[in-house]
């Protein structure tokens, strides 16, 4: 039978290992846990009064996740469902437990995350396909978020996620010259 965790123990788990090991991280580590425990709490369900009607929090949601890499303004994203922005900010916290900004962050987070463990590009081409200004912002709000820095993060976690990759890659042949039916005869001199 296979032992399986929730998100929350595998949080608290991390904070037990970063305790003797770095107390930054595992602050960090504790802050990602309270924010798993809390969010369920802060956000409030699907048709809460004054929020987004269903169909509008998934064409932001897919409208953000779509444009992620360029630069986003509340008044763009309340132009896509017709609200003033005042209304737009005041549905979006009720439906999403958070504001906006704080929510674009986050995702363009996760996409850096998932970037540096799916690419071998730097982090400067990162921060830009996040739609980020350069490095140094991915780097300030990655280790305000997340406790490291995102270089240390993706050493961190690179070795796992390759392992991973290479297990589920085939094989690779090793070159041993052309296939017998095009072989070609050289003249020597």
């Amino acid at each position: 039978m296979m032992d399986r965790t929730s998100p929350a123990e595998d949080l608290l788990e991390d904070v037990r290992r970063a305790m003797d090991l770095n107390p930054e991280a595992a602050h960090a580590a504790a802050l990602r846990l309270v924010t798993h425990l809390t969010v369920p709490a802060t956000a409030g369900p699907a048709g809460v009064r004054g929020g987004l009607a269903p169909w509008q929090q998934h064409k932001i949601d897919r409208y953000l996740r779509k444009h992620l890499e360029r630069p986003l303004s509340v008044e763009m994203l309340a132009g896509q469902v017709p609200l003033s922005v005042s209304h737009f900010c005041r549905a979006f916290k009720a439906s999403f437990g958070t504001t906006p900004h704080m929510h674009i962050i986050r995702l363009r987070l996760d996409l850096a995350r998932r970037l540096m463990l799916t690419t071998e590009d730097p982090l400067s081409h990162i921060a830009l396909a996040c739609g980020l200004a350069n490095q140094a912002h991915l780097s300030r709000l990655f280790r305000r978020w997340v406790g490291e820095t995102p270089s240390a993060w993706r050493r961190r976690n690179l070795t796992d996620a390759h392992a991973k990759a290479r297990r589920r890659r085939p094989a690779e042949r090793p070159f041993a010259g052309p296939a017998p039916d095009r072989l070609v005869s050289v003249n020597r001199f």
